[in-house]
C-alpha cells in the first residue's frame, strides 16, 4: 500500500502564490519519480512537473519560470512551488509517485486562481 497525501492547495489571486506538499507513506522502498499533474474542468489531466530521485526535473513549458519542484528524500515528500499564478493555472492538482513499474495517485487538491 502506498499513500499519497497532498497539502496546500487553496484560493489565491492572479500573480499570488502557493506552496503545495505531498508527502508518500507505506511500501515505498523504491520510490523514484514523484511530481505533479493537474486536471482542470473539461480538460485532460497534464503533467506539471516531474522529478527524479538524484534530482533531475522536468516541467510544462506553461510553467517553467514560474513554477519550482523539488523533493526532500529523507521524507519523502515533493513540493512545488507556483508564483506568478494565473486564472488558467486553477485545476485539481494530483501528487504522482513511480515506485518500480507501479504509478501512484493522490486524491488531489484545488488551487483555484480568481480576484
Amino acid at each position: 500500500q502506498v499513500q499519497l497525501v497532498e497539502s496546500g492547495g487553496g484560493l489565491v489571486q492572479p500573480g499570488g502564490s502557493l506552496r503545495l506538499s505531498c508527502a508518500a507513506s507505506g511500501s515505498i522502498l523504491s520510490l523514484n519519480t514523484m511530481g505533479w499533474y493537474r486536471q482542470a474542468p473539461g480538460k485532460q489531466r497534464e503533467s506539471v512537473a516531474t522529478i527524479t530521485r538524484d534530482g533531475s526535473t522536468n516541467s510544462a513549458d506553461s510553467v517553467k519560470g514560474r513554477f519550482a519542484i523539488s523533493r526532500d528524500n529523507a521524507k519523502n515528500t515533493v513540493y512545488l512551488q507556483m508564483n506568478s499564478l494565473k486564472p488558467e493555472d486553477t485545476a485539481v492538482y494530483y501528487c504522482y509517485a513511480r515506485i518500480l513499474s507501479s504509478s501512484h495517485w493522490g486524491q488531489g487538491t484545488q488551487v483555484t486562481v480568481s480576484s
